[in-house]
């Protein structure tokens, strides 16, 4: 007997949302002008945005990761004899996923928009001319007369810094991309979207620029402290081989013509002589050391190699008509939907 009334309450249930549906459906036809008005509205919306929305171009730069093998070779366990170290086996530090943060730091991208273009003003004038920024400053009276051109005299305030971070804060959330498609091949794809076509391109490729001398100086850092440090040694070695030398000739001038019994007058000539050797010695040494040092400055330099740099014209997105119409017809007779459904139930909820 229960599983005959629960047999037909599920009977019954099933019934009751079929009839619901069919309700619901009917009630929906009656209200297709109202929806289909709706549609048409937000249709004549969606090709009115299309016409208002600016295409995004986007400018994209490849570029090869040197990765070069830990140690030195023979330059340097020549060096390592005379305790120096010529830079060489000094770590990953800003290979794969830290030098794709470094791109995406504060500091890089501020000092690209710091940078001049072809006009001699910096990239952050352009974006703030084509964002319309001053336009939006108006009313605020520490922004509306703001530049970032610099003049002489003048350092940048606490309100640059506060505008330059929020620029670069919203570059980096929204409209640079740094990724590195396959992890076995060391190739990074920078790409930056921008509703200005020679803005994303000079941006992309000074950030590109900012970022390898930003490398090339912190990885080779070493190396060449070191390069300046025998680079001195070897002047200074030098300077002392050659006072030597002289040294000798005015002691051999001096002993000219002496009578040979008289040996203590020769001793200041030969420990020039001495001074000679020894220097002439170091000296060889310090050379060859200099230019495995010089060897290593130039092997630390060539770090980033830009394989794809972006060129004119760029790629560009547009939100077109059909797309305008398509989308902006679903959603007005989506929403129209939604609000006649609320309606009713709404209506429904009262007459209770």
């Amino acid at each position: 007997m229960m599983t005959n009334e629960n047999q037909q309450q599920d009977e019954m249930t099933l019934k009751e949302l079929i009839q619901k549906a069919i309700e619901w459906y009917r009630y929906l036809l009656s209200k297709i002008k109202i929806i289909a008005l709706a549609a048409i509205i937000g249709a004549i919306i969606g090709i009115g945005y299309s016409f208002y929305k600016k295409p995004i171009y986007t400018a994209t730069l490849t570029f090869a990761l040197e990765d070069e093998k830990q140690g030195g070779g023979l330059g340097s366990a020549l060096a390592g004899q005379f305790g120096l170290d010529l830079g060489t086996g000094g770590g990953n530090m800003f290979t794969g996923g830290n030098l794709i943060e470094l791109f995406k730091s504060r500091k890089m991208v501020e000092k690209a928009l710091l940078s001049e273009n072809v006009s001699g003003k910096p990239l952050v004038e352009s974006y703030i001319a084509f964002k319309n920024l001053k336009d939006k400053w108006q009313d605020n009276d520490k922004c509306k007369n703001l530049t970032f051109i610099k003049k002489p005299g003048k350092l940048f305030t606490r309100v640059h810094d506060s505008v330059l971070g929020t620029i670069s804060g919203a570059i980096i959330k929204t409209d640079l991309t740094v990724v590195q498609k396959e992890k076995k091949v060391s190739i990074i794809t920078v790409e930056y979207k921008s509703a200005n076509e020679d803005f994303a391109k000079a941006f992309t490729e000074t950030l590109a620029k900012e970022v390898s001398e930003f490398y090339i100086e912190t990885k080779s850092k070493k190396a060449k402290k070191n390069l300046s440090i025998l680079m001195k040694q070897t002047d200074s070695i030098r300077g002392e081989l050659n006072g030597a030398i002289t040294g000798v000739a005015v002691a051999t001038d001096n002993t000219f013509g002496l009578n040979p019994a008289l040996n203590i007058k020769r001793v200041p000539s030969s420990r020039r002589q001495v001074d000679v050797q020894a220097n002439g010695a170091i000296l060889t040494e310090l050379v060859k050391q200099t230019e495995l040092a010089k060897v290593t400055v130039r092997k630390e330099t060539p770090l980033i190699q830009v394989i794809d740099a972006p060129i004119l014209p760029l790629p560009k997105e547009r939100f077109g008509k059909a797309k305008g119409i398509v989308f902006g017809g679903f959603l007005g007779g989506f929403l129209s939907v939604l609000l006649v459904i609320g309606k009713k139930i709404f209506s429904n909820l009262i007459g209770e």
